[in-house]
């Protein structure tokens, strides 16, 4: 990918010496490299007491602190209606999403078509959806409608997302019944459904004179290699987006393969790619009474559970999505820091050791991978 870039600052400085010749007006930019987080926890946290501060150790607003440190988008989870919580509903998305683009990031949303985590495991149908789960159609415009009316009313206020996922980490089939998401995958009923949400996006776009590109997100490469052909095989090809979760300790490549992964995708599919989920442990240690996600299982050979290990890691990986010609790395919830509230499994954070912040706030080493 590096050699990319050395032609374009070739093109760029023969077409400036020859303006007779090619308008340099015609010559297009470079393409963008996205590199950002998730930061759908910042707005909980920030309610739940956490303090987050900046390079010189004062309180800051973390959009801030984000975008000082060199990010240029913000990911957001969206739930469908939430009892059990009052964040990622649509008005606090709207929140963050006008953060977002007061720090002019681009932005990702995530649409779960749930009231709950959507995830490899666990695609469990929104509640007020569950009177359609025999009747596909219906099912199809619920989501559809869904999709279009809340990109309306994110547009209304002037915080339209760039991209959006039609689903998260859809490795298994969406909108099943039940905690436990296992149905055996029905290509035809997953691929009215999944088009049903590409094509209220591709339609609000044609009605509001507005470009939103349409993501694919599935949890680890290899899932991706069999899902996407399967995909394609069912017909869905109407997208701009691959979208990867990677966390190498639950995946069979490992930080050394997985850059030919991606290079696979992105040739096999001619579609953008973007590692949207990764992650690594600074600490060991637990902060409070939430168990950590990522223990020592989650250690690489060569990166320690340290600041320094966790910046090395993010280095590393955004070499292999820079060489392997992909457009971008996001973070998984960097600013998830301990508090007192709850999660649905205990109080505090269950993410602590794998922020980019460290027990007292401030910014750890590895917030320095957003520097390009």
């Amino acid at each position: 990918m590096k050699y990319i870039w050395l032609i374009w600052g070739s093109i760029w400085m023969f077409t400036s010496r020859c303006s007779n010749d090619i308008p340099a007006e015609i010559v297009p930019d470079p393409p963008e490299f996205f590199l950002g987080a998730d930061l759908s926890y910042v707005n909980e946290m920030e309610d739940c007491g956490a303090v987050y501060k900046d390079s010189n150790a004062r309180a800051a607003d973390p959009y801030q602190i984000f975008a000082d440190a060199g990010a240029n988008m913000a990911r957001f989870r969206l739930w469908h209606d939430p009892q059990w919580t009052n964040y990622s509903t649509l008005e606090d998305v709207k929140r963050g999403l006008r953060r977002a683009k007061n720090q002019q990031f681009k932005t990702l949303l995530a649409f779960h078509y749930s009231d709950t985590w959507a995830d490899p495991h666990k695609q469990q149908i929104p509640r007020a959806w569950t009177d359609h789960l025999d009747d596909l159609t219906a099912l199809s415009q619920a989501l559809y409608n869904y999709t279009f009316e809340s990109l309306r009313e994110f547009h209304q206020e002037g915080i339209l997302p760039d991209i959006v996922q039609i689903g998260n980490e859809i490795n298994s089939m969406i909108l099943q019944e039940g905690e436990d998401s296992q149905t055996p995958m029905n290509w035809e009923r997953n691929a009215m459904l999944l088009q049903a949400g590409i094509r209220a996006v591709r339609d609000f776009s044609t009605q509001n004179n507005s470009t939103v590109a349409i993501m694919l997100h599935i949890a680890q490469p290899e899932n991706a290699l069999w899902w996407f052909e399967d995909a394609t095989t069912a017909g869905i090809v109407d997208y701009d987006w691959i979208g990867l979760s990677y966390y190498p300790s639950w995946s069979r490549y490992n930080l050394d393969q997985v850059g030919d992964v991606f290079e696979v995708l992105i040739q096999r599919y001619q579609k953008k790619l973007m590692v949207v989920e990764t992650a690594y442990p600074y600490s060991l240690t637990n902060q409070d009474q939430a168990n950590n996600i990522l223990g020592e299982d989650a250690l690489l050979e060569g990166f320690p559970p340290t600041q320094a290990g966790q910046l090395a890691y993010l280095q590393t990986l955004k070499s292999k999505v820079l060489e392997a010609g992909a457009y971008g790395l996001l973070y998984w919830e960097p600013a998830w820091v301990s508090t007192q509230c709850q999660t649905l499994w205990g109080t505090g954070s269950h993410w602590d050791n794998a922020t980019l912040f460290d027990h007292t706030g401030n910014p750890n080493l590895g917030m320095q991978f957003f520097n390009p």
